[in-house]
């Protein structure tokens, strides 16, 4: 079976959508409820989203109050946020739960930074990686007779200009996030 192109864009766009999953999990001095994404609550035994089990808001920039439906579970809420590695002490009023963000310090954004600047790199390995990939089942299917040299020679500019697309879409996150996390 010949290789497709849209397959492998396909794969490219799911790099660029785990890179961006990567970075609004990433605190930047502002209160963003994404960074409860991963946080999971036992609820009647299984283990729930946070943001299945109640609101979630962003009261002032440096704030999110989360406010359970169910009212008894509000200790599991505080568990799972302590045992999170979001970093935030959460403050509990017996209602809801305020988590209070503070203003990073300048040491602390430069980890930040360097971590983002170390996720935009793996995603560009992995673009690269797809390209290769690509490269190579275009190459199987001239070998097999599927297709022509001048066929393989157009595919291979076509891949290289959605790689240096995808990378080029990196270089700009990777950039808007470093200016995010850096303003004070």
């Amino acid at each position: 079976m010949a290789a497709n192109l849209n397959q492998f864009e396909e794969k490219m766009k799911k790099s660029l959508a785990v890179l961006e999953k990567d970075f609004a999990s990433i605190r930047a001095g502002r209160a963003n409820p994404a960074i409860l994404d991963k946080v999971t609550v036992e609820y009647y035994g299984v283990a729930t989203p946070l943001t299945q089990i109640g609101t979630v808001s962003v009261p002032d920039p440096r704030s999110i109050l989360i406010q359970p439906w169910d009212a008894s579970i509000i200790k599991e809420v505080e568990k799972a946020i302590l045992a999170s590695d979001i970093g935030i002490t959460p403050n509990n009023d017996g209602k809801s739960i305020r988590l209070n963000f503070p203003p990073l310090t300048e040491e602390r954004r430069k980890d930040l930074v360097k971590g983002i600047k170390k996720k935009g790199e793996d995603s560009k390995v992995a673009i690269r990686s797809i390209r290769r990939d690509a490269m190579d089942a275009f190459k199987a299917d001239k070998k097999n007779g599927e297709i022509t040299e001048d066929d393989l020679k157009g595919i291979e500019t076509d891949v290289q200009k959605i790689t240096d697309k995808f990378i080029k879409d990196i270089v700009e996150r990777v950039a808007k996030k470093e200016k995010e996390i850096m303003e004070v």
